[in-house]
This record gives C-alpha cells, structure tokens and sequence, in this order.
C-alpha cells in the first residue's frame, strides 16, 4: 500500500484508519486522501494561460521595483540623510 517515500505514506495510512474507523460506525461515507503538491491542468491552453499571466505579472513587478528604489534614494540624497 504504502511506497518506499515516507511522504506519501502518512496520507495513506491515514486514510485506511479513518475508513475502517467509518465502517466499523457502520457508515456508508468514505474518506478520500491524496498527497499531490499541486493541482495538475490536464489540457495545455490552461497552462499556457497560467503561465503567461504569472509571466506578465512577474515581468510588471520587475518593471516596477527599481523605480521605487531609486526614487528612495533620491528623496535620501535630498534630505542629506546617512546611515548610522
């Protein structure tokens, strides 16, 4: 049941306790675990999608950041101030 990785084994214990828990309560509901980091897209638009718009916001926030560092500076430039 379990493979040789303790990561994947926990969860499935786990799940055969609580299931055999559920059936001896004498409950027809059963207990579902699944140790996948991430959800996986099966169709390859919805991965171009993601990752084009992780892209887009990645390459907004790098276009950003530098500005606001060197109006930082600037502003410290100006008041003559030093760091202690």
């Amino acid at each position: 049941m379990c493979s040789p990785e303790p990561t994947n084994c926990y969860p499935v214990l786990v799940n055969i306790i609580s299931n055999t828990l559920l059936r001896l309560l004498n409950s027809t509901a059963r207990i579902r675990v699944w140790s996948e980091l991430f959800y996986r897209t099966k169709t390859p638009d919805i991965q171009n999608y993601i990752f084009y718009n992780y892209l887009s916001y990645l390459l907004i926030l790098a276009a950003g950041l530098p500005p606001l560092f060197a109006v930082s500076s600037t502003e410290d430039y100006k008041v003559k101030s030093t760091n202690c």
